[in-house]
């Protein structure tokens, strides 16, 4: 039998100014969905704590343990009231905000004399699919220069990397409402448009993965 496809699926704790993230919640009910087109589909749900040093010691472990063939990435973008599909990640790195953990980086580089660095073409089609839940969802060129942007660039790394896997994507999404307020988006929301961005992360690494087969 042919070895199922592995989609890590990721998110990020509260941080400062943000105590709730919806995509801790995101994460979980993505990766417990009872749907035909996730019978066979092996999916890991990870939130990582918002700061870099989690990133750089969860990530790579994640990567041994479970060997996804995709990487789903959640990220909140709170002064953004639609759903951002990254295109890229920037090589830059702020340093006027610590993380969680109040540890401040004293470099702006992520990589020293690097350019940005490019998610791939299959942007598009998550971003194709994503219309079709008929919410907001808009392509993105700045990721920012905090933990997002910084996970997405050790993403594409591991994209790059020997038996990595075979793309990654991050995704940001909004504050979600917590009473009838007009143009919030809901969990439900955000939930279908979330469903339909992992059917699509799914049909996309199939693709990649025939085209690997020999």
């Amino acid at each position: 039998m042919a070895t199922p496809l592995r989609i890590l699926i990721t998110g990020f704790g509260p941080f400062p100014g943000a105590r709730f993230n919806p995509t801790q919640a995101l994460v979980t009910r993505l990766t417990t969905l009872r749907r035909p087109a996730f019978a066979d589909i092996l999916r890991i749900a990870h939130v990582f704590p918002v700061s870099y040093g989690a990133v750089d010691r969860e990530l790579p472990r994640l990567l041994a343990q479970h060997h996804p063939d995709a990487l789903l990435m959640f990220g909140l973008a709170a002064r953004t009231p639609f759903i951002r599909v990254e295109t890229r990640a920037r090589n830059d790195v702020t340093l006027l905000w610590p993380d969680a953990e109040h540890t401040r980086v004293r470099q702006s580089a992520i990589v020293p004399g690097a350019g940005p660095q490019p998610f791939g073409p299959h942007t598009h089609a998550l971003l194709r699919a994503g219309l079709r839940s008929g919410l907001d969802i808009r392509p993105s060129r700045d990721a920012g220069r905090y933990l997002c942007n910084y996970l997405s660039w050790r993403g594409i790394e591991a994209t790059q990397a020997p038996g990595g896997p075979a793309l990654a994507a991050f995704i940001h999404v909004p504050l979600l409402a917590r009473d009838p307020r007009p143009r919030r988006m809901t969990m439900p929301q955000l939930l279908e448009a979330g469903e339909a961005l992992l059917r699509e992360t799914v049909r996309l690494t199939r693709v990649s993965r025939r085209k690997t087969q020999p």
